[in-house]
């Protein structure tokens, strides 16, 4: 299974990525190892993981969250959180 998933960092800047392993991923984040970009931003939580059906859908849906303004990411956390649980 693929997720796609959103972090919250702790300057209230969001994060999305995409994996197969989104506890193994969580871990990598806050440990400092996965993105540059969280590595200075820490500590992070999980805000939204979202499955989807294969990598390259993963990689559609990541770059569209991306080019989502942050209110439309904000609203897509909202509506995705019952997901979060299937990725736990």
């Amino acid at each position: 299974m693929v997720f796609v998933y959103l972090l919250r960092c702790a300057d209230d800047s969001l994060y999305c990525g995409w994996t197969t392993d989104v506890q193994r991923r969580l871990a990598a984040h806050r440990s400092g190892a996965a993105s540059r970009y969280t590595r200075g931003r820490r500590p992070v939580e999980l805000a939204a993981a979202i499955s989807v059906a294969d990598r390259p859908a993963a990689l559609r849906e990541e770059a569209r969250i991306k080019r989502l303004p942050r209110a439309a990411q904000l609203r897509l956390i909202a509506t995705a959180q019952p997901q979060m649980a299937k990725a736990s």
